[in-house]
């Protein structure tokens, strides 16, 4: 019996190895476990978002909720909680911690963000909108992404 258990935790633990190898290959490299003295490289909650989040990007795409459009280099969703009337947020399909972190490699998937942009614009009808993305001071998940706020008045009925 217990020569049964053993051989279950192993293979759960080779298991979970491999499933996180797939998962985060495409990921960039950040510290993780790092204990003791890590100061600011230490692992923040919207670090572990990011590394989620380029997993599910990259390489889990049915578990991404709410896609609006997709390209072979960019995913579109809706904001799980809307600014305004439409908010979209883009991820490039490859893994960037923020807009300072891009390289003339990552340029195809950015330039493919702003078409995107452009098409929902276009497809939405926006004329009063917002398009950001946040520094590492301020993002909330440590991925790069592209935030599209339209700005434009909700339609009041009048009785």
């Amino acid at each position: 019996m217990k020569r049964w258990v053993v051989l279950t935790g192993v293979m759960a633990f080779v298991g979970g190895v491999l499933t996180g190898g797939y998962l985060f290959a495409k990921s960039q490299p950040r510290a993780f476990l790092a204990l003791g003295t890590c100061g600011s490289s230490c692992y923040r909650g919207k670090d572990l978002a990011g590394l989620l989040a380029s997993a599910g990007i990259t390489q889990a795409l049915g578990l991404v909720p709410g896609i609006v459009k997709e390209t072979d280099k960019c995913l579109a969703i809706t904001h799980p909680v809307p600014a305004g009337r439409y908010h979209f947020v883009l991820f490039p399909k490859q893994d960037m911690k923020d807009i300072g972190d891009v390289s003339l490699d990552d340029a195809p998937y950015v330039m493919e963000c702003i078409g995107v942009l452009r098409s929902l614009i276009h497809e939405y009808g926006l004329r009063a909108y917002q398009v950001y993305t946040n520094g590492p001071g301020l993002q909330k998940v440590t991925y790069l992404h592209f935030q599209l706020v339209s700005k434009e008045l909700l339609a009041t009925v009048t009785a």
